[in-house]
């Protein structure tokens, strides 16, 4: 995939990978435009990246994301490539009565059901495109489930099916469909592991993973694993459940407390 004069779109780009992202493909001389839920976030971003574009947007509502299709197209009607990299994570014990019901699938609203609402919103216009592409960021922790991030590790699941089924849905298109899968990033979404982060991992600059990113879309490489993450792919073929059982020996505390 060529990776300069494009017109990219980045959801959750104030801050980590997207920011990132952002930050590497302004660079190679694109047109980049980033949503973020908090406008003090996107005014940070636009202050560090000066011909970033933003635009504040809840993925997790329907309406949000129709009326940032609006927007978007109206003022960039050469949008081109799709970057879907919202996301948030949570470390959660099910064991607690402190998991609030209404509360407990925001990280499906998010990460899974705000990528696949994004893909369906601007699907059309991409088709219309000469050359188009859709990046979807699942994560390592798509391929072995980490048991502190259960419903992270579900989402992110979710992404790596369903990115694998569009892509096969548009392989007679001129849309290209990328999967990105980091391993643990030095990013501000860390701090969400709460001190259970996993034994042995030491986290990827989040640099080096994008320009990895970017090297592998210059080359077509519609499944993106940098760093640890291609490993933990084959290891969770190879033995599953030994893989499991690594992953969850960091939470054993966590996960043998008392239920209430």
């Amino acid at each position: 995939m060529k990776m300069d004069s494009n017109t990219i779109l980045i959801t959750g780009g104030t801050s980590g990978i997207g920011l990132e992202l952002a930050a590497q493909l302004l660079q190679l001389g694109n047109t980049v435009i980033i949503t973020g839920r908090d406008q003090s976030k996107l005014i940070l971003a636009k202050k560090k990246l000066p011909n970033v574009h933003t635009f504040q947007c809840d993925v997790s509502d329907p309406k949000a994301i129709s009326d940032l299709f609006e927007k978007v197209i109206s003022q960039f009607p050469e949008l081109n490539f799709l970057i879907n990299n919202a996301g948030v994570m949570r470390a959660l014990n099910l064991h607690t009565k402190e998991v609030d019901l209404e509360d407990i699938s925001s990280e499906i609203d998010i990460n899974l059901s705000g990528s696949i609402r994004m893909v369906k919103q601007f699907l059309s216009h991409l088709k219309a495109k000469k050359s188009a592409a859709i990046m979807n960021v699942s994560s390592a922790l798509a391929f072995v489930p980490y048991p502190v991030l259960p419903v992270y590790c579900a989402t992110k699941a979710g992404i790596h099916s369903f990115t694998q089924s569009l892509r096969m849905q548009l392989k007679n298109s001129n849309i290209k469909v990328f999967e990105l899968a980091p391993p643990t990033i030095q990013t501000p979404l860390i701090k969400a592991l709460n001190g259970y982060e996993i034994k042995g991992v030491k986290p990827m600059d989040a640099g080096k993973m994008v320009r990895y990113t970017i090297e592998s879309l210059k080359k077509d490489r519609f499944e993106i694993l940098p760093g640890q993450s291609s490993l933990l792919k084959f290891m969770s073929r190879v033995a599953p459940q030994f893989m499991l059982n690594q992953m969850s020996k960091t939470v054993d505390n966590m996960l043998t407390q008392t239920k209430s």
